[in-house]
């Protein structure tokens, strides 16, 4: 299989807010020059573009739509929140072609209830649900029930007192959850079974890489067993350290085929591009989807970057598969009848 970086000139567009920590920013810069010196060594020109307010158009001056492939590294807009689509969408506005989902599939993910109506349309099983923008009317009687924002990513609102098993305890958690995010809550019937988070990549022909565990052996509640927003952004917490991933997962070959057969559904249901993370629970025997994360984070210690280390790839060696499939949408790097541009086989890309 032939397979030409040099072909393919990138920018790696990424956000930084220079109100956050220091400690931050220095993580920030560092993971980028990672990754600029990966694609560089592998063969892609590569530049960077920082984007640090709201002129996108700016800071991407001087870059040619016609000659580059965007590395779209950007959460959201700085000081914008929930912007990530507004980002894809200036891109589109532009000319750029660029790696990961498109505005209108960003924009949909993160409204978790018709994302949720949109899994059930597909048959792909989803916790049962309803949204409520207040206490007022409240009728919910299943429990334990998990309360969450109906519009965030991240696990944004989501701690140990999110779960709830008593009708007081969900008017509170409902009354917190619409005034600190001044939007309606997503109450679910909580699944407390095991937790997998399956990655997909590609377009078309899709691949599902090993499936990862996120272990909670080490918490006794079963309630108290979920995915906060501390244990994936505070390492000092005990949520962070508590929950272990286990990669690859331990489950049968039936219950693999399963995982992979409900992934790739929810994935192309979506409208999800080159690659994304479904975090997925098991009960009963029965998988549910929980969340659909496009553009999932590709920091180098991520469930997903993880499962493709084990796949055969580095992380500039998979950085550059998701930049070789957004070629395949750019007419001056990708033609069927001419030099086809072509992922590297994995077996092909261990570090």
């Amino acid at each position: 299989m032939n397979y030409a970086p040099t072909h393919l000139p990138v920018i790696i567009l990424y956000d930084l807010d220079r109100t956050w920590p220091l400690d931050d920013i220095d993580e920030i810069l560092t993971l980028v020059k990672n990754l600029e010196n990966d694609l560089l060594a592998l063969g892609h020109p590569t530049q960077t573009v920082c984007l640090e307010d709201n002129k996108l158009e700016q800071a991407m001056a001087g870059c040619d739509p016609s000659r580059h492939i965007v590395f779209n590294w950007c959460e959201e807009v700085p000081g914008i929140p929930r912007s990530s689509a507004l980002v894809a969408r200036k891109l589109e506005e532009l000319g750029f072609t660029f790696t990961g989902a498109g505005s209108q599939a960003l924009q949909f993910s993160y409204d978790k209830p018709a994302v949720k109506e949109q899994l059930l349309k597909k048959r792909v099983p989803t916790p049962y649900w309803q949204v409520y923008p207040g206490t007022g009317g409240l009728d919910w009687d299943c429990f334990p029930a998990i309360v969450k924002p109906a519009f965030e990513h991240y696990s944004n609102g989501i701690t140990q007192e999110a779960v709830v098993h008593t009708r007081s305890e969900l008017l509170h958690r409902v009354a917190l959850i619409t005034e600190t995010f001044r939007q309606p809550a997503l109450i679910e019937d909580f699944i407390s079974g095991r937790e997998f988070h399956v990655s997909v990549v590609g377009n078309g022909k899709l691949k599902v890489l090993p499936i990862a565990e996120m272990d909670f052996s080490e918490i006794q509640e079963p309630s108290a067993r979920l995915c906060t927003y501390d244990s994936k952004f505070v390492p000092a917490s005990l949520d962070y350290q508590m929950i272990q991933l286990r990669l690859p997962a331990s489950i049968s070959p039936e219950e693999k085929q399963q995982l992979e057969k409900l992934s790739i559904a929810a994935f192309r249901a979506t409208n999800c591009r080159d690659y994304a993370r479904l975090d997925i629970r098991q009960r009963n025997g029965i998988f549910y989807v929980l969340d659909v994360n496009p553009n999932a984070d590709l920091s180098p210690d991520t469930s997903l970057v993880l499962s493709a280390g084990m796949a055969g790839y580095s992380h500039g060696q998979f950085g550059s598969l998701l930049i070789s499939l957004a070629a395949r949408r750019h007419p001056a790097f990708f033609s069927q009848k001419k030099n086809p541009i072509r992922p590297v086989p994995a077996k092909q890309a261990v570090a």
